[in-house]
Formats: C-alpha cells, sequence, structure tokens
C-alpha cells in the first residue's frame, strides 16, 4: 500500500510549489490529499497547473476533497449547490489525474456536518442522499473517476451495513468506501474492542475499499462518554489490524494520515510505518 497525508499543503492550491512538494517528500510521503474550498469556480487551467507541479515533485494526488453544502441539505436549493459541486469536481479530479473524489455524508444538523442530528438516520433522509449521490455518480461516471464515500456514527452513515446499502442502491461503480475505523467507534464497547470493531466493517465492506484515513484515539476521563483523537499510535486504536485489513483489501491503494498539525505529523508517520512492516505490509515506494 501507499503512504499519504491530508495535511502539509497551503489552503490555496494555486501557492502549491516546489517547496510544498519537497516538504511532503521530506515527511516521507509519496501522496497527498487537494482540498478545494470554492469548487465551482475552479478552473482547468489551475488545476493543470497543480497536476505537474505535483507530478515534477514525485507527488500523487491521492485524493481530491471539496467544500460544498451536505448532499442531505433539507434546504433544495443548498442541496443543489451541493451536487453541482461535487458534479464540477467530478470534472476537476479527471483533471488532476487524481485517485479518487472523498464523498462527505453531511448532517441534518445546521452547526456543522460531522454534528449529530435525531433525524440524520431516517429512511426518509437516506432516500435523500440516494438521490443526490445519484445525480454524482453520473458526473463521475461521465469523467471516469471514484467516488469514496465516508461514514461516522454521528452521520447517516453510521454503520457499515448503512454504507453498504448506500453502495447497493446507488448502483455505480464508481461508488466506493473510503476506511476510516475512527469514526465508527460509537460507544465504550466499541472503544475497548477496535479489533472487533474493525474485522467486521472489513468483512462488511471491504471489497468496496479504495483508499483510507489513518488516526487514532483515547477515552478521556470524563462524565459520559467522550472521544479524543491523538497521534497514530499514542491510542488505543488496534492500528495493526487497521493495515492488516487494509492490505489484504487495498494493497495498490493510499492510507492518508490526517487531522494532525505538521510538528505531530512526523512521529504519527514513524509509528504507522513501523506497525505496518511489523504487521507484513508492504510499503510501496518508501524505504523507511
Amino acid at each position: 500500500m501507499y503512504l499519504g497525508v491530508q495535511g502539509l499543503m497551503p489552503t490555496d492550491l494555486n501557492e502549491v510549489d516546489e517547496k510544498t512538494t519537497t516538504n511532503i517528500r521530506k515527511h516521507g510521503f509519496s501522496g497527498v490529499a487537494c482540498r478545494y474550498l470554492d469548487p465551482i469556480n475552479v478552473t482547468k487551467n489551475e488545476v493543470t497547473r497543480l497536476r505537474s507541479v505535483l507530478s515534477d515533485g514525485g507527488i500523487v494526488p491521492c485524493q481530491v476533497v471539496a467544500q460544498h453544502p451536505d448532499l442531505i441539505n433539507p434546504s433544495s436549493s443548498e442541496r443543489r449547490k451541493g451536487i453541482e459541486a461535487m458534479q464540477k469536481m467530478c470534472e476537476v479530479t479527471s483533471w488532476l489525474e487524481a485517485g479518487n473524489l472523498y464523498v462527505r455524508p453531511g448532517s441534518l444538523n445546521p452547526d456543522g456536518s460531522w454534528f449529530a442530528h435525531p433525524d440524520n438516520h431516517r429512511d426518509e433522509t437516506f432516500e435523500t442522499l440516494v438521490g443526490s449521490l445519484t445525480e454524482v455518480c453520473k458526473a463521475a461516471e461521465q469523467e471516469n473517476v471514484m467516488l469514496a464515500v465516508e461514514g461516522h456514527t454521528l452521520s447517516i452513515l453510521d454503520t457499515a451495513e448503512r454504507i453498504l446499502d448506500l453502495i447497493d442502491t446507488v448502483g455505480s461503480e464508481k461508488l466506493r468506501f473510503n476506511m476510516d475505523p475512527v469514526n465508527f467507534v460509537s460507544s465504550l464497547k466499541d472503544a475497548y474492542s477496535t479489533t472487533s470493531l474493525q474485522k467486521h466493517i472489513f468483512e462488511v465492506l471491504g471489497p468496496y475499499i479504495i483508499c483510507g484515513h489513518a488516526k487514532d484515539f483515547f477515552v478521556q476521563n470524563r462524565l459520559v462518554l467522550h472521544l479524543e483523537e491523538t497521534v497514530i499510535g499514542e491510542g488505543i486504536l488496534d492500528q495493526r489490524i487497521f493495515l492488516e485489513g487494509f492490505e489484504t483489501h487495498c494493497p495498490e491503494g493510499y492510507v492518508q494520515i490526517e487531522h494532525l498539525p505538521e510538528h505531530q505529523i512526523p512521529i504519527a508517520r514513524k509509528n504507522l510505518y513501523e506497525i505496518g512492516i511489523e504487521a507484513g505490509v508492504n510499503w510501496i515506494g518508501l524505504d523507511s
């Protein structure tokens, strides 16, 4: 498998230059995620320039991520903006020759796409996502790009089975899964049983995995349940099972370290790499 990172990139992708790619390589990565904050207004010239700079620097754009209104937004006009933004991002992903386009499931909570809402898990909400994503998939098929949908316990896609239902219902060969096991920890039982939790996800969705996000977490000493992300290797996620499962189902895919400031990325990268070596992972294009 390959090792990439979500980070080490300027907010404005037009500012990516040789120093950017050199820094990414110095940190020990061969791939990077490209995040677009204003999808509709991206031009082909901008994307072509970025593709050239990354290629010259030996860096693969392993995933495209975009900021946009949620695909389940209760406002039909806002939802339409989200669909059109993702359709445009299919075109951008093709121009960039990136590995895949990330799909955020979203939430009905007006305060954020990753916050809970009582109606997130209703059948009507699921049907809305199916309708929106079907339109996005048509663009993905036209542009011949892969979509990587991610789940989260607080989102509409809260279980592996729910994601499988989505993939089956939409019925597009371009719709696949972004494996991020921390997102599915919804209880103390899950938190203290991440080996079995991950085995279940791989069992249900293994054939659909095309990329993954690597991170770690711990349980805070507070009332009720509070989970906090931390540096890979310093938490309680079974990283070995994560890497073994990913190697089995997606041996030529990218695992991307995410959600860390630059000063914490080196130790996370070191820990993940060494755990992978112990697990028998074939890290492609990496020496140490």
